[in-house]
């Protein structure tokens, strides 16, 4: 019986139909079919354990990358989009031991194909993009070290007002603080979220924005009202590079999550939107887990900071050898029988002056450092001005 008039399946069908007869013997029957005994053993085996199905062409794959069971690769397809998240082979993984035994679960690379595969990845078109020499911003390694703050993208509402959301997330921890949906950006909204915060968690040592209102100004040092009040709390207050949200990269990639969850076009009205933003914040913390946390949710991993805050706001503390002056309504300081320009946004407020050269002073607001001033440049119809040469907001 020539092995190649007949299609495999077939002639191993027929093996196992002459075996159950049990009309010969197993060598006879295997020299019969023109097989080893090895051969026609497996074929019973294979037969006994998964039917007619056994015998059909094996995979020669090794045994450890053998196909993901069909249970599994329905779990992980489940689980692409987990309590409205959409879900990377990383998050997937862990999640899936939860359901399974260890042997079971496929390794993420196998993951990541099978969603490719059901067509729920879409490659991205990879963009070559020229680096750039930034100087990095301090990271934080504890929580409470760095807070950062933005206002997501503005969307409509259902009435035809505008949404800011703002968002307000420790660096370390991931733990978002708030989500509050405004109609603007106003500083006394900010203000009072903050408020909130610092009484219930206490303050941070540095809080990290974008050089947007109400975070910062074109004023100097670029302080605002908002900036101002935090240094006043000793609160060092950090701004991105313009056009560099990369610096910023935790917060931006938590407004991703937050677009992709809450949708558009927005809820009806304000109040209705602020229960989504609840609802977010919720499960940002309690329900997503973070790879940078060893996928751990952000809510087991934060605690409220040691240094609480002020029932007053304290004075600026500035070192003996430093030279003080008040800002007046003007903006103006008096010192040493000269004018000096600061800004009226610091009315009120004691400036320091650290003397580093010859008639050349150093000016200070709390740790940040506001600009120089040469006392032999004087000016003005009175020859007593002198103007305050600007420079990048630097710490003392």
């Amino acid at each position: 019986m020539p092995w190649n008039e007949v299609k495999p399946m077939d002639e191993k069908v027929k093996f196992i139909a002459d075996y159950l007869r049990g009309e010969l013997a197993f060598k006879a029957l295997c020299a019969l079919y023109g097989i080893s005994r090895k051969t026609g053993y497996k074929w019973v085996r294979r037969y006994h354990a998964m039917g007619l199905e056994g015998l059909q062409a094996q995979s020669r794959r090794p045994h450890d990358s053998a196909v993901t069971p069909y249970v599994v690769r329905q779990a992980i397809l489940e689980l692409r989009n987990h309590k409205g998240d959409v879900l990377g082979p990383k998050k997937i993984q862990p999640l899936l031991a939860a359901r399974f035994i260890e042997s079971l679960i496929p390794s993420q690379t196998t993951i990541y194909n099978i969603l490719k595969a059901a067509g729920c990845v879409k490659s991205r078109r990879r963009i070559n993009r020229t680096l750039r020499s930034i100087q990095p911003l301090k990271t934080a390694t504890q929580v409470n070290q760095l807070w950062s703050v933005d206002y997501k993208g503005q969307f409509k509402l259902g009435n035809g007002q505008w949404c800011y959301p703002l968002t307000i997330m420790d660096h370390a921890s991931r733990y978002l603080l708030s989500c509050q949906g405004f109609s603007g950006t106003t500083g006394a909204e900010a203000k009072a979220v903050f408020e909130q915060l610092f009484r219930q968690y206490g303050l941070p040592e540095r809080i990290r924005s974008d050089n947007g209102t109400p975070f910062a100004s074109v004023g100097v040092g670029g302080l605002s009202k908002l900036s101002i009040w935090w240094i006043r709390l000793g609160i060092i207050p950090e701004r991105i590079t313009p056009g560099q949200p990369q610096q910023n990269g935790r917060h931006e990639r938590m407004h991703r999550t937050l677009k992709l969850r809450i949708g558009q076009p927005g809820a009806a009205d304000l109040t209705q939107q602020q229960v989504i933003l609840d609802e977010f914040l919720r499960h940002y913390n309690e329900d997503r887990l973070h790879e940078s946390l060893g996928q751990c949710v952000p809510k087991s991993v934060y605690q409220s900071s040691s240094r609480r805050y002020p029932e007053s706001l304290p004075e600026l503390v500035y070192p003996d050898y430093f030279e003080r002056g008040r800002v007046c309504q003007s903006g103006l300081i008096y010192w040493r029988s000269l004018r000096v320009y600061i800004g009226y946004l610091l009315r009120g407020e004691w400036v320091g002056l650290e003397l580093v050269g010859e008639g050349i002073w150093d000016v200070y607001f709390g740790p940040i450092r506001l600009g120089s001033l040469d006392e032999r440049e004087v000016k003005g119809t009175k020859n007593d001005y002198l103007t305050l040469k600007v420079s990048p907001m630097s710490l003392n």
